[in-house]
């Protein structure tokens, strides 16, 4: 009797030790951790090289290895931007090319072999005016390469009483006004497309 009492209380002793020994063994599953995607090139508003920076654009000044020194900045009404190290410097009126070229020379005083990149973020300066029988007349920024058609579409259509047939812009050439006659519906019907003219910042669009 002894010895079988003995053997039933080994096998319940073996039995209740596999469950705990198996959740001993597995390890605990952990969350999956998502993977973070690499922050791709900085995008800007203009890959014009010719592009010429004006009052109240925003720019991305990077320094490689110096974050301290990298920030985005707009540009002051009087031209100007402010850094560290260099307090201000003249960014209007220089291609951001020329501008990095600058900063490069001045950072040689406080950083050895500093290497700079402006990116214009946003374009403010340039500008172009709709007025006349459209949904909002005002100023709008001037995207390199924007005609008189891609202008118009951010004016938020015309209202009932525009003339589009006798729209014209109006531009400042040698202190003089210059029009340019655009026929809105030749133009948006695929005729006289030499009218749908590339816009020069400061042009005026007139909707009659």
């Amino acid at each position: 009797m002894r010895k079988r009492r003995h053997v039933w209380m080994l096998l319940v002793v073996s039995i209740l030790a596999v469950p705990a020994k198996a959740q001993q063994g597995a390890s605990p599953k952990q969350p999956a951790v998502p993977a973070m995607a690499p922050d791709g090139p900085k995008q800007g508003a203009t890959t014009e090289p010719d592009y010429v920076i004006g009052p109240q654009d925003v720019l991305d000044i990077s320094v490689w290895k110096e974050p301290e020194v990298s920030r985005v900045v707009p540009v002051r009404p009087d031209g100007k931007i402010s850094l560290p190290l260099l307090n201000d410097v003249q960014a209007a009126g220089l291609t951001p090319a020329a501008l990095a070229a600058q900063i490069t020379e001045s950072l040689k005083k406080y950083v050895t072999s500093p290497q700079v990149t402006v990116i214009v973020t946003t374009i403010n300066s340039q500008r172009v005016y709709i007025s006349g029988e459209v949904t909002r007349p005002g100023a709008f920024p001037m995207l390199p390469g924007m005609t008189v058609m891609q202008a118009l579409t951010s004016a938020g259509g015309f209202t009932p009483f525009a003339k589009m047939k006798s729209i014209y812009v109006l531009r400042d050439e040698g202190g003089k006004k210059v029009r340019y006659p655009f026929n809105y519906k030749q133009v948006v019907h695929g005729k006289s497309a030499d009218q749908d003219i590339e816009l020069k910042a400061g042009d005026t669009i007139v909707v009659p």
